[in-house]
């Protein structure tokens, strides 16, 4: 397979602390060099917090993984001094279309005014976000960044946790005042906590395939069902930079994953998908389960779970990496706020307060995405039949259909940190993760100058 990225490898440096008999101390550690950690890291290194950051490898994801960013993690990534570059790299786009068979349905428009200084969304590979996070972390002095650490057993203290960490030359132990688990679906801190998940697995299989594609067609979201290249089953198609292009089959619960897998038999389905004369390669593959499924709660005494450690959904709809990049950003203030003794630690709490809502609200959209998509019975499958073929002529089915409920942003109404007041339409208007109501967007000339007084007099210092 071509490969039109090359994984940095990142040195491993020798931590002080092996060989000593005492653990070493650290007030922040993060399990976790994926997008969730570094940019935990990251925020809580722009607010002059310092943490110790552990990843068992040496490099960034294998894959494009996720690739869809939306405008609020755009947000996000401005603020930590990123977001020029994902909007220069990235696949900038707000438009999609839905097809039913061999006809297009509809298409739709995710942000129709003008002047936002981010898209609805930007297409970007997650290892060109987790290096360009790597580089911010270093460059800010503040970030340990050990690679090669792996933890391999977890004690956990009323002040905090004692981790064992094994690297090449031997194990030592590392003593964290609050330890920050952003180490993804097979989350070693959660095994070692015993914590289950609450949800369900579906029945259902995706192919992924990057493939190196040079063609024409606009930075559009495509989602095909029944397509007769396909049939009875869904496709989606999204462009990414460097003619790389992203497609999901679904193969169904009875798919045998390592054979879906062989090169032959996904380039075989792509060339059905595009046609004979279309030239392509194949960059990489994968298949994935749907998962829709949480833990009780993300606070565990000074042990807090953020992203797909504390929660998992369907690709569908972009909820995953973006719900984890705004759990890190709900996270860093209050923890740099404790730790500089300006907040009491139970300001931590309503981190859970305000995310668990967030994360089932994330799990709802992508649940009833999965059951529209992989239908469970007849009536299931005639009521979405009958929705699609309504939406081509009538734009009142079009709400109904879903392909996967895009990231948007969680109105934070139950929050403890909300103040008091009754639940008229201005109290309302003002909750947080709301859009401010009546601001209307700047006109596009003024946008970029715009961005940094709306952060400074909107936002707040390092907000």
């Amino acid at each position: 397979m071509p490969a039109t990225y090359q994984n940095p490898r990142y040195a491993w440096r020798r931590p002080e602390a092996l060989g000593r008999a005492a653990a070493e101390e650290a007030a922040v550690v993060i399990l976790g060099g994926g997008v969730v950690g570094l940019t935990l890291a990251l925020d809580l290194a722009r607010r002059g917090t310092a943490s110790v950051l552990l990843d068992e490898d040496d490099t960034v994801s294998l894959g494009s993984r996720a690739i869809c960013w939306a405008k609020r993690t755009l947000e996000i990534m401005g603020r930590l001094g990123l977001g020029a570059r994902f909007l220069e790299k990235g696949v900038l786009w707000n438009q999609g279309r839905v097809y039913v068979q061999d006809r297009e349905a509809y298409a739709f428009d995710l942000l129709p005014e003008q002047g936002h200084e981010y898209p609805a969304f930007v297409n970007l590979q997650q290892y060109y976000a987790e290096e360009w996070l790597v580089e911010a972390c270093a460059a800010t002095g503040l970030v340990d960044l050990r690679w090669r650490n792996r933890v391999t057993a977890l004690e956990t203290r009323a002040d905090g946790a004692l981790l064992t960490v094994e690297t090449p030359d031997g194990a030592y132990r590392l003593h964290a005042q609050w330890l920050l688990a952003c180490d993804g679906a097979r989350s070693t801190a959660r095994e070692a906590l015993g914590l289950p998940f609450l949800g369900q697995v579906f029945r259902d299989r995706f192919l992924i395939a990057d493939i190196v594609m040079r063609g024409d067609l606009p930075a559009e979201r495509r989602f095909w069902f029944d397509p007769p290249f396909h049939p009875g089953q869904s496709v989606l198609l999204h462009k990414q930079p460097d003619d790389l292009w992203r497609i999901d089959f679904q193969l169904g619960w009875d798919a045998d994953p390592e054979a879906e897998k062989q090169p032959e038999r996904v380039r075989a389905r792509v060339a059905a998908m595009l046609g004979p004369a279309v030239p392509f390669e194949l960059e990489w593959v994968s298949v994935y389960t749907f998962r829709c499924r949480r833990l009780e709660r993300f606070r565990h005494g000074r042990i807090l779970f953020v992203g797909d450690s504390a929660h998992q959904v369907s690709p569908f709809g972009a909820r995953g990496g973006n719900g984890g990049v705004q759990d890190a950003d709900n996270l860093g203030w209050k923890l740099a706020a404790v730790l500089a003794g300006e907040a009491p630690e139970a300001l931590l709490d309503s981190y859970d307060a305000e995310r668990i809502p967030a994360a089932e609200e994330n799990i709802l959209n992508s649940t009833r995405s999965t059951d529209f998509i992989t239908p469970k019975n007849a009536a299931a499958l005639a009521w979405r039949d009958a929705v699609l073929a309504l939406s081509a002529r009538h734009a009142l089915a079009r709400p109904l259909v879903n392909s996967g409920r895009l990231s948007r942003p969680a109105v934070l109404r139950g929050s403890p940190l909300n103040t008091p007041g009754g639940e008229d339409l201005a109290a309302a208007a003002r909750r947080a993760g709301r859009g401010c109501a009546g601001a209307r967007p700047w006109p596009a000339g003024l946008a970029a100058a715009a961005s940094g007084w709306k952060r400074l007099h909107l936002a707040g210092p390092g907000r």
